[in-house]
């Protein structure tokens, strides 16, 4: 099974860039509809899984053949993503993974019955078959980028779906005694401009803006950092990205401190901020 999920967003904007392309995301249609499924996960009433098996030993013998040099980077790959296809497709229990069916008419209630809080719900699922990365929106593409109509748009729709797939998310992972190893992160890639424009809505502001962070090793229930009184400028303990990603690291036990080669031999670190410096993790959360 894959170890990275998403929903509903560009697949480009979730690939796996200089770390490979074995590690980018699977995008998922919409768990919400009641004929949501991922037809490729099926073996047609035609083909049966020792066929399946009959014909990849047959592509290993071709490839054999036609390759002058299997240490390649570009048939490793390949053979990486062969290996994985195979597994989804033979394996029972990824598509038990991707079975809303298997939960309870209150559960789906709980997270809502719309593609938000269905997406939490499979992700919660995903996470519990044993999948280390899931990227759960539901939301259309651009739907938070509020440059009109922003109160309405943020009361009336976005604020809801989150509250209600977050809380039950949250307690769900308890209950299930998932939420001590899942780290939960909601954040965006930017704030909003700390003054409404002419359309009613607000515009992107990269100096200041806030996040929600939990679960796994997190110390719940602190506030680091302040605003000023406009919401516009970091007052108190800025926090950086590579800030952000050494404290999930460390509050997950991996190295923060590491460095992962790039396949251009790049030296990168893994908690690397915007100016290539190393992150430090936010004590006051770990």
């Amino acid at each position: 099974m894959p170890t990275e999920g998403d929903f509903f967003n560009y697949q480009e904007a979730y690939q796996a860039a200089f770390i490979g392309s074995e590690y980018d995301g699977m995008v998922l249609p919409d768990p919400s509809k009641p004929d949501f499924h991922l037809p490729d996960l099926s073996l047609p009433k035609s083909v049966t899984a020792e066929a399946i098996d009959d014909r990849y030993t047959m592509l290993k013998i071709v490839d054999r053949c036609f390759r002058q040099k299997e240490e390649l980077a570009e048939f490793m790959k390949m053979d990486a993503f062969e290996e994985q296809a195979l597994k989804m497709l033979l394996d029972p229990r990824v598509r038990q993974a991707f079975d809303l069916s298997q939960e309870s008419d209150k559960t789906k209630d709980r997270y809502g019955r719309n593609r938000v809080g269905q997406s939490v719900l499979l992700a919660r699922r995903l996470v519990e078959s044993g999948c280390r990365f899931v990227t759960a929106s539901g939301y259309k593409h651009g739907q938070w980028d509020t440059h009109n109509d922003n109160e309405d748009r943020l009361r009336g729709t976005l604020a809801p779906l989150l509250d209600q797939s977050l809380s039950a998310l949250m307690e769900d992972l308890k209950q299930r005694g998932l939420l001590d190893s899942t780290v939960v992160l909601v954040t965006g890639e930017f704030g909003r401009t700390p003054v409404i424009n002419p359309k009613g809505g607000r515009d992107h502001w990269p100096d200041c803006w806030s996040l929600v962070v939990g679960g796994g090793g997190i110390r719940g229930g602190c506030i680091v950092g302040a605003s000023d009184k406009d919401g516009a400028y970091v007052a108190d303990r800025p926090v950086s990205i590579g800030d952000l990603y050494a404290t999930i690291y460390k509050a997950m036990g991996i190295d923060w401190n590491k460095t992962y080669m790039s396949p251009i031999a790049r030296p990168v670190y893994i908690a690397n901020g915007f100016d290539d410096t190393l992150g430090i993790p936010v004590n006051e959360l770990i």
